[in-house]
Formats: structure tokens, C-alpha cells, sequence
């Protein structure tokens, strides 16, 4: 089994951008309504963002994201951190270690969807 995250966006382009940048992601498919982006690392770890307002997605399901996020486990969350903060991406919680063992950054992505960066700690 493999599982594929896909998120909706009101900017494919801005969307994109920001995966790319602040985590590092590699663009496997661009077009002007889906984009496919793969880890740098692993090419089977994948995420995808669809046009909001596409056919595909069901109206009812169009409105920004409640009541989820989305987690991505990196290396180094400090390190994506500061980039985060050179690119001027809101910070909703710094750096922080939590009780059960991931030291956590929460940011939100152009799409208004709620983004969780940690990275072990002991």
C-alpha cells in the first residue's frame, strides 16, 4: 500500500514554490492544475496539490482546510526554521520540544492549511 497526501490550492505556482523551498521538495509533475512533488531523498515519498476549485475535487469539499495538518518529520527543524523565517512564513508555534519526543514548528502554507515540522529529540 503507499499513500498519497494531496492538499487544495487557490495558487498551484505559490503553493508549489513554498514545498519546494522551505522543505526541499523536487517537482515530479507540474501542470496547470495538479502538481506532484517528491522527496529530494526518497521519489516514492510523494504530496500533491490540486487546483481548489478543479472538477476533481467535489464542491463541497472547496473551502480552506479545518480541522487537519499535514506533518512532515525532517532532520533538522531549527534548520527549516530559519528558513521559514527568511521566507517570511508565518510562524503559528517557534520550535518547541513536546512531551512526546518531537521537538515541533507549526507554520501555515499559502493555502491556508495548518503545517507540523519536527524532528526527534531526547
Amino acid at each position: 500500500m503507499k499513500i498519497l497526501t494531496n492538499i487544495c490550492s487557490n495558487d498551484l505556482p505559490k503553493s508549489k514554490q513554498f514545498y519546494v523551498d522551505l522543505l526541499g521538495f523536487s517537482v515530479k509533475y507540474d501542470s496547470d492544475w495538479y502538481v506532484q512533488l517528491c522527496s529530494s531523498t526518497d521519489p516514492e515519498l510523494e504530496y500533491g496539490i490540486i487546483q481548489r476549485d478543479h472538477d476533481l475535487v467535489p464542491e463541497a469539499f472547496q473551502q480552506a482546510p479545518n480541522g487537519m495538518y499535514v506533518t512532515f518529520v525532517v532532520e533538522d527543524v531549527d534548520k527549516v526554521f530559519q528558513k521559514a523565517l527568511s521566507m517570511k512564513v508565518p510562524i503559528i508555534q517557534e520550535p518547541r520540544n513536546e512531551f512526546y519526543g518531537q521537538r515541533r514548528l507549526l507554520t501555515q502554507d499559502p493555502n491556508g492549511c495548518l503545517i507540523d515540522i519536527c524532528s526527534p529529540w531526547e
